[in-house]
Order: structure tokens, then C-alpha cells, then sequence
């Protein structure tokens, strides 16, 4: 027990410096993330954005957790999971009201990326909501599927970058939205394991059913 606290500790030290670091280098690297764009680079991203859209993913989990019996009580913690990072993603964005690098003139948007008439009023920069959705999904489908772990870590990496890379987000806001996920996530799937709250749950409904 002492090791893991230990442990945790010492990430959430390097997070913090990490953090920081990114917040005093913001603009000297989403301009260079702006410098290195390519046709190539603007496909691969653009199909990134395209696999992370959050309705295909939670539809797609969904569907995946249906199809093993015993895996189907974890859908309402994926749900519960998503919807408390995107609940808290938004009230971050409206209370600290930062600009997107595109809308403050630091860099353009990407090629095939238009401005939104959201991203210009109420959806602000900080933290990435994109990359808190990939990241809270982590742990649980680390519990589930460890096999696709490191897989589904690359893949919310790359959204991550993406979203610097097309000039809508700081690097920053992604490191920030992706702690927020991830510490959500590792909150839930905690909790699920000693309490079990969302099994009681799926059982009554489906004893009821039955």
C-alpha cells in the first residue's frame, strides 16, 4: 500500500512540473506543431479526429461490452464515467474562459479544420475535452481488455496532439484534460471494484426483467 501511494505520489510531482513546463512553452510549441504541418500529417490527424467522434466511440464500447455477459455491467460506469469528465471538462472551459490558440491569432487553423461558431463563444480552450474523453476511458478498458491497453493509450495520444496540431488547443489544455480523464476514470472504476454500486444496479434491473 505504501508503494502505490508512494508511487502516486511521485507521478503526480512529475504531472505537476509537466503541467507547468507546458504552460510557460504553450505557444513556442503549438507554433511549431504549425510549422511542421503537411498534407500527409492533415490526413493522418484528420482520420484521427474522425475514429475519437465521442458518439461513434461510446456506441462502439457499448456494443463491445453487450456482446460479453459479463462485462455488460461495466456500461453504466463507461456512461457515468463520460458523462461526469464532460460535465466537469465544460464547467473548466466556462470558468477559466481561455481563447484557442487559432482564435488568438497565434497560429491558423489547420487545413480541412473550419471555426465553429462554438469554438469562438462558449467552447474555450482549457482543458482539451477530447483528450479527457480518450483518457478517462483508459482505465476501464484497461480492466476489461488489458490486451488493447497500450493500444487505446496510443490512440488517446494521438488525439491529444492532434487537437495542438490543428491549432485549437495549447499543449497544456490536452495535459490537462488528459490528468482530468484519467483521474476520473481511476476514481470510478476504485470505486466499482470495492462497492460495487453499479452491479447492484444492473442486477436489480435485470432481476426485475426476468
Amino acid at each position: 500500500m505504501m508503494n502505490r501511494k508512494r508511487w502516486l505520489i511521485i507521478a503526480s510531482f512529475f504531472a505537476a512540473i509537466i503541467l507547468a513546463l507546458s504552460f510557460y512553452f504553450d505557444n513556442s510549441i503549438v507554433i511549431f506543431f504549425s510549422s511542421i504541418r503537411n498534407l500527409y500529417l492533415n490526413g493522418f490527424f484528420l482520420g484521427i479526429k474522425f475514429l475519437d467522434t465521442e458518439i461513434f466511440v461510446i456506441i462502439l464500447l457499448t456494443l463491445l461490452l453487450l456482446l460479453t455477459k459479463k462485462k455488460r455491467e461495466w456500461i453504466l460506469p463507461l456512461w457515468v464515467t463520460i458523462g461526469i469528465t464532460a460535465a466537469i471538462s465544460l464547467a473548466l472551459k466556462v470558468l477559466v474562459h481561455r481563447t484557442r490558440p487559432f482564435a488568438a491569432g497565434i497560429v491558423s487553423l489547420a487545413s480541412g479544420i473550419t471555426s465553429s461558431t462554438s469554438y469562438l463563444v462558449w467552447d474555450f480552450s482549457f482543458p482539451s475535452g477530447d483528450a479527457a474523453f480518450t483518457f478517462c476511458l483508459v482505465p476501464i478498458l484497461s480492466k476489461l481488455y488489458p490486451k488493447l491497453k497500450y493500444l487505446w493509450i496510443g490512440f488517446a495520444v494521438l488525439v491529444a496532439l492532434s487537437r495542438v496540431y490543428f491549432g485549437v488547443h495549447y499543449l497544456s489544455d490536452v495535459i490537462s484534460g488528459s490528468l482530468i480523464g484519467l483521474l476520473i476514470g481511476i476514481i470510478i472504476v476504485k470505486a466499482e471494484e470495492r462497492k460495487g454500486f453499479f452491479k447492484k444496479i444492473y442486477g436489480k434491473v435485470f432481476k426485475k426483467r426476468k
